[in-house]
């Protein structure tokens, strides 16, 4: 017989609570990335505002409901309750595969989390306002940014969901409920108790993220996942009880019922690392383990322009990669959507070998249509390096390598172009950060007048003035 004594809170779940609660963030390097991490993924989201397929999902769930205080949506007019603003924030800013990524064991995009965080908070900061309280600030905003980035990047680090067939999502669910807990004032067992539920939630599987049943799922799925978040953590706020052995319980619990009976494995404690290390997708809006490939193959389109050549000279291209893009976006066929199309390598390496461009717009119909494309596709190999491999998964280098080699008819062929660290990495911030502006008032300029631009870029840009403004009044810069 089975003792019905309630067991002590799992250790996974205590680290994270104690993590949010008590650990105080001093690193500069860690604010000043959440800053720019901020801009790149409002950026991302209003540029997806320009894509009716986004569009048609956001707004209240019953058409016209404005809530008094509620969180608005940048770049739209849409007032929400906070659980319904996470899922437009959240939505927009993941739709066109252009936000920030975390690769490891798990792969991810830790900025998914700021629709919950940014919803909640400018909720707070407008309901404080009202009751005559001090607002938040957005330095409250990125330090939630930073704990959810180390939450979700921590446990992807030796953890694989995807060997398990279950999506990232579930580490974007538990990373923003324990932030949104927090930031809700609840108390550490209310804490507790979110993070447990978010555990112990649905989990959403990867079958929207690949072929024969690769869709716009995965467009919203993180949306989806820091919603829920929001939910989850004002319920446990009304006292709802949580499950302390979620994970570890045997037979029913997360680890029997979908971790193959495997417990999490740890590299490092919570800090900032996370945050520090992240790579942002600044070049090519292109599932990540492509933006080296992608790089490659504009040099070697200003190669064969150079030289005379086209791409029907083109006999075979082998492209050198490591494990994790041979597994996620090494795909053949036919490819039916955008969401397809941004999930193959081989399409990624050909457009721009052939347009000398990697676009959003590059993944819809009309440019898919392109016959070329196709028969580039067919003329491409993917070939496992396992130096590569090795390199991506060792903590001091975290590369994401691909080498292209372009053979032509009649057997010449081009030297190899290897390219390690994409430009949105660690090691190329100096490099990329100027550009990363550069995508953010570009973003900017897609849906605001110039008088409006300029508000947002004054603050924006200036972290002083960033993280002392109120959480609502820099929402408010961006409300159309």
């Amino acid at each position: 017989m089975k003792s019905a004594k309630r067991p002590d809170w799992d250790k996974v779940l205590v680290d994270i609570v104690d993590y949010v609660e008590k650990f105080e963030i001093k690193s500069t390097l860690a604010y000043e990335t959440a800053r720019n991490c901020l801009i790149d993924t409002l950026g991302c989201g209003l540029e997806a505002l320009e894509y009716p397929a986004c569009t048609k999902l956001l707004g209240p769930i019953v058409q016209g409901t404005i809530v008094p205080n509620g969180a608005k949506v940048p770049g739209t007019q849409f007032q929400l309750d906070p659980v319904q603003a996470a899922f437009n924030i959240g939505a927009m800013i993941r739709w066109l595969d252009f936000n920030d990524t975390w690769l490891a064991a798990e792969w991810g995009h830790p900025s998914d989390n700021l629709g919950g965080i940014l919803a909640t908070a400018d909720w707070l900061s407008r309901n404080a306002v009202a009751a005559g309280k001090k607002p938040l600030t957005m330095k409250d905003v990125l330090t939630g940014m930073i704990k959810a980035h180390e939450i979700q990047g921590c446990i992807a680090l030796e953890n694989s969901f995807n060997k398990v067939g279950i999506d990232h999502v579930v580490l974007v669910k538990v990373a923003s409920t324990a932030v949104v807990a927090h930031m809700l004032g609840l108390t550490r067992e209310e804490m507790l108790n979110a993070v447990s539920l978010a555990w112990v939630d649905g989990q959403s599987l990867r079958t929207y993220r690949h072929a024969p049943n690769t869709g716009s799922r995965k467009s919203w799925a993180a949306g989806d996942a820091t919603s829920r978040a929001v939910r989850l953590a004002l319920m446990a706020r009304t006292g709802e009880m949580g499950y302390p052995s979620v994970l570890t319980a045997k037979t029913w619990g997360f680890y029997d019922v979908l971790f193959k009976g495997q417990p999490f494995k740890f590299q490092r404690k919570y800090e900032s690392y996370v945050m520090e290390n992240v790579l942002f997708k600044i070049s090519f809006p292109a599932e990540f383990h492509a933006q080296t490939a992608a790089e490659a193959a504009m040099s070697l389109h200003a190669q064969l322009a150079a030289t005379g050549k086209s791409v029907d000279d083109i006999s075979k291209i082998t492209i050198r990669t490591h494990e994790a893009c041979i597994r996620i976006i090494d795909k053949k066929g036919p490819l039916n959507n955008p969401a397809d199309r941004d999930h193959c390598i081989q399409y990624m390496v050909a457009v721009p070998l052939i347009f000398g461009r990697l676009t959003a717009g590059d993944y819809e119909d009309e440019v898919a249509a392109d016959k070329r494309i196709d028969a580039l596709r067919d003329k491409i190999v993917c070939v496992e390096d396992p130096a590569f491999t090795q390199d991506y998964h060792d903590p001091q280098k975290r590369s994401i390598a691909n080498a292209l080699t372009v053979e032509f008819k009649g057997g010449a062929k081009l030297d190899e172009v290897v390219v390690e660290y994409p430009i949105g990495h660690a090691r190329r911030r100096k490099e990329g950060i100027p550009l990363l502006e550069a995508k953010f008032k570009t973003n900017l300029a897609r849906r605001f007048p110039a008088k409006q631009q300029k508000a947002i870029l004054d603050v924006s840009l200036d972290q002083t003035k960033l993280e002392a403004m109120a959480v609502h009044e820099y929402v408010d810069l961006y409300v159309i």
